[in-house]
């Protein structure tokens, strides 16, 4: 699914909150927002930016980690990409 980088949430449309915000983060990691190995913005920065709860802002995050698109680094951020590999 294509969706606007610059896409605003649609809280009466079918397709759920989180997944939106999902799809539009991807579509800004393509766009180059974030290059790999990144950090993407803040929970706290994107719950306002797109006027979310910080739960449905960290289902998102969890649908882009289990789709291998970021990874998360707890208390530090969440990055575009895989993690480093472990020596």
């Amino acid at each position: 699914m294509a969706t606007d980088p610059d896409a605003e949430i649609d809280h009466e449309g079918p397709v759920t909150p989180y997944r939106q915000l999902a799809d539009i983060l991807k579509a800004r990691i393509a766009r180059g927002d974030w290059a790999a190995g990144r950090r993407i913005a803040s929970e706290t920065s994107l719950v306002q930016q797109y006027g979310l709860a910080r739960s449905t802002v960290r289902r998102a995050i969890a649908v882009l980690v289990e789709e291998q698109v970021v990874w998360t680094v707890q208390g530090r951020g969440t990055y575009v990409g895989q993690p480093p590999a472990e020596s």
